[in-house]
């Protein structure tokens, strides 16, 4: 007999157990009214000069910076994010919505041809309609805003669903942007079961789909929207890799991958999985990663000192627990004791950082997407052989080069399969430039001015004059 499908949603707090959060899931009739709503809101909003969209998108970002200790303490409380790091989510929120805001004229203006006489011809950028907005838990702000403000401001109406972790987020944006003045209708939360999720992915009314999260969840999102003509952004899994090359600054890159592998518990699609430390580099940067690793501070994410959360819930820490036993078993050799952090225990979400050494791409942890805090690191002989490394993998998101040479970063990085290179950084999300994957990365891109392509379509104006 097929069981009942759920009436509610619970969000566990990792911190303790406890629920933090309980809605109820909205109903298929409720979804239904919320997309007509949209679409008729839609209708009035896609004529609204885009002085007033900006007006009201930039209001609700000073409303969310004014609720920063708020927000930040509901992402804590729902996902685990030491309270220390919380509200570095919120600027970067508003940081995202304020360059989009202030490029929204110049992405979406005409793309006027050569002159041609007796003609006036132009391409005009439509808003497409609906936008169905899919964000995460691990960075629910920043994942949901890249799509949910240009969206907005190319003139769609939104729907927005997040995880069922972290519910509140998606209420919290539809608060600040009403009270900034958004007119009903343009930005609906919605509390939504997996089914139907999918369900309205295919839903008539609803003309594209910006999805972050898993990659079995984009294969299922796909699916639910193939029989309909509409595009999906999906953004997915990362394994993201970094190379040390021999003449990098070794303890600037030792600390920053060190921070790119563990920040957020390493629960981050770009954060790092896997580092390839030139051979003449290797034993100092080890040293180093190992030190800065042994720094942090495993605990209450309420605690103001704490550096390192509990991961989302206990069967992610389990899983990673798994991945790296099943390593050391084929051979890894463990840096980091557990035992120096006093918090870590199996059969919790709480789980102390690792460092792995003698890895290869025969073990799951330098291949498989870990979303944990633990990392490989592989000595390697040359460029060459760290270019073949990085490459072999399913995914594509981000890769980083450190160096002293930008040409030999351009040059490496131009070798690739990854949506971002990064120099001498890691493990972040430049508005300005487009956000984009490869292979099991996902397809599509947000922000920059790419990002308003996808949010749009374009129509023709053929206009003869003479």
């Amino acid at each position: 007999m097929p069981s009942e499908p759920p009436m509610y949603l619970r969000c566990i707090s990792p911190i303790d157990g406890s629920t933090c959060v309980e809605r109820r899931l909205h109903d298929a009739a409720f979804v239904a009214r919320a997309l007509e709503r949209a679409r008729i809101a839609q209708r009035s909003w896609a004529i609204t000069p885009l002085r007033e969209r900006r007006d009201i998108a930039a209001r609700a970002v000073e409303v969310m910076s004014r609720l920063t200790a708020d927000v930040a303490l509901e992402i804590t409380h729902q996902m685990g994010r030491p309270i220390a790091q919380s509200p570095g989510e919120v600027g970067g929120f508003a940081e995202r919505a304020r360059y989009m805001i202030g490029i929204a004229e110049a992405g979406l203006a005409d793309v006027v041809p050569e002159k041609k006489p007796g003609f006036h011809r132009f391409i005009r950028r439509e808003p497409l309609g609906v936008v169905f907005v899919v964000a995460p838990w691990n960075y629910p702000y920043l994942t949901a805003v890249n799509a949910v403000v240009p969206a907005l401001l190319a003139g769609n109406a939104v729907l927005l669903k997040h995880s069922s972790q972290t519910p509140l987020c998606a209420e919290r944006f539809d608060q600040v942007f009403a009270e900034a003045g958004l007119p009903a209708g343009l930005l609906q939360a919605l509390h939504l079961s997996h089914d139907d999720t999918l369900r309205l992915v295919a839903s008539e009314g609803v003309d594209y789909v910006a999805f972050t999260g898993s990659v079995e969840g984009g294969h299922a999102v796909q699916r639910a929207a193939a029989g309909r003509f509409i595009a999906t952004g999906l953004e997915l899994g990362g394994k993201d890799p970094a190379y040390v090359a021999p003449d990098a600054d070794v303890v600037e890159a030792a600390r920053g991958l060190v921070d790119g592998a563990f920040f957020n518990s390493g629960q981050s699609c770009c954060g790092i999985e896997r580092i390839y430390v030139h051979r003449d580099a290797f034993d100092e940067f080890v040293a180093v990663a190992v030190d800065t690793t042994q720094a942090y501070r495993l605990g209450d994410p309420l605690d103001p000192y704490t550096t390192l959360g509990p991961m989302v819930r206990t069967s992610a820490a389990e899983f990673v627990r798994a991945q790296t036993a099943e390593a050391i078993a084929a051979g890894a050799r463990a840096l980091i004791d557990p035992k120096q952090f006093a918090a870590d225990a199996a059969g919790t979400p709480y789980l102390a950082p690792q460092i792995l050494i003698d890895v290869d791409h025969r073990m799951r942890v330098m291949t498989e997407e870990t979303f944990g805090p633990v990392v490989g690191i592989m000595a390697v002989g040359s460029d060459e052989e760290a270019v073949e490394l990085m490459n072999d993998s399913a995914y594509g998101l981000t890769a980083a080069i450190y160096t002293a040479d930008v040409e030999r970063a351009i040059r490496i990085g131009g070798r690739l399969a990854t949506g971002t290179v990064f120099m001498n950084r890691c493990d972040y999300l430049d508005p300005g430039l487009a956000w984009t994957g490869v292979k099991d990365s996902g397809r599509g891109v947000s922000l920059s001015s790419l990002g308003y392509e996808v949010l749009t379509r374009p129509r023709s104006f053929h206009l003869r004059t003479g």
